[in-house]
């Protein structure tokens, strides 16, 4: 275990070094994995534990598309409850409605000794509103990697954090790191279901898609209304965003960023900052708030369809200009 020091604040890290990818598999050599649900996350986590030589049966829902793919992907699935039947380690990867619609299917399948691994919190975290309250002779643990199913597998090499809410064998923890490790997680941070699951749900609704979402549709719409083309006003809101600025901040830091951008952007940067922020900071309270109160978990454990809302979208002009951008992008590659 590694201490690293964050601004004066120290975190132990596991790193490769302390636990090698050989530690993990051996770990997990006689254990059977069972990965029910064969979405982004699920597909990602059962292709790259079967690459490192481990026993994965999936479970899902005949019928489904996935369902489908996992065949396509040279997987024999299993129905939820066959699934969870023969496995030694559960690695529960539905939606978050979904493990509280098919719970009754998996609870009653975990026998004493086996281990519970979900990927968010939430379920445990608001367990009086989704009911899923293990068995107390279980491992129940939390293995979040930092990136999409996407990523996982394509990737590789991301951070991950892990937890235990149950440790009844003893070895839940080496249990969580192994599997971080074998699904292609290089350095594992500890943390608490609850933890996770505040900071996950704050920060999708807020910087990692709800607010990004909302200031990129903010700008452009106000260049359009001020009579900039598609073209300029996606350009100066997206494309240089994503196509520069990013990679950019990902490699090297926000300070690396405004000490290397023109003296006209960078005096107006730092003076706008400020403004976004006392703007931004009382929405990310009244955020946090409804997400530790379980307000936000209300809403999603309705399930309500997003098809509308995903359509519309869609089909907004902004990401309609960023299409034909993206194919010229294309073209000239």
């Amino acid at each position: 275990m590694v201490k690293m020091n964050f601004g004066g604040i120290e975190e132990d890290v596991i790193t490769l070094e302390e636990f090698s990818l050989k530690k993990a598999k051996k770990n997990l050599e006689d254990k059977v994995i069972v990965v029910i649900g064969y979405g982004s996350q699920g597909r990602a986590q059962a292709l790259n534990l079967r690459d490192n030589g481990l026993d994965v049966v999936v479970g899902q829902r005949e019928g489904t598309k996935s369902w489908g793919q996992a065949i396509s992907d040279g997987f024999e699935p299993l129905s939820i409850e066959d699934a969870c039947s023969r496995g030694d380690i559960i690695l529960y990867l539905l939606s978050d409605a979904g493990q509280m619609k098919q719970w009754s299917s998996v609870k009653k399948h975990l026998a004493r000794g086996k281990t519970l691994c979900f990927a968010h919190g939430f379920s445990i975290v608001y367990r009086d509103q989704t009911e899923v309250i293990p068995p107390e002779d279980i491992d129940v643990i939390l293995v979040v990697p930092k990136g999409s199913g996407a990523t996982v597998r394509e990737k590789g090499g991301l951070n991950a954090s892990i937890a235990v809410h149950q440790n009844f064998t003893g070895k839940a923890e080496d249990t969580a790191n192994a599997i971080a490790i074998t699904i292609g997680c290089q350095n594992v941070f500890k943390t608490t279901f609850e933890r996770e699951t505040y900071c996950n749900l704050t920060a999708e609704r807020g910087v990692l898609v709800g607010a990004l979402s909302g200031l990129i549709e903010a700008q452009y719409n106000e260049l359009r209304k001020r009579g900039h083309p598609p073209s300029e006003a996606f350009s100066e809101t997206v494309e240089q965003l994503t196509e520069s600025l990013i990679p950019l901040i990902g490699e090297k830091g926000m300070d690396y960023l405004f000490a290397n951008i023109s003296k006209t952007a960078q005096r107006g940067a730092l003076n706008w900052r400020h403004k976004f922020k006392e703007a931004c900071e009382p929405v990310f309270e009244e955020l946090y708030d409804r997400v530790k109160s379980g307000d936000e978990t209300e809403v999603v454990l309705e399930d309500i369809d997003p098809a509308d809302e995903l359509e519309e979208i869609s089909n907004s002009e902004i990401w309609r200009a960023g299409e034909v951008i993206r194919n010229l992008r294309s073209k000239n590659q």
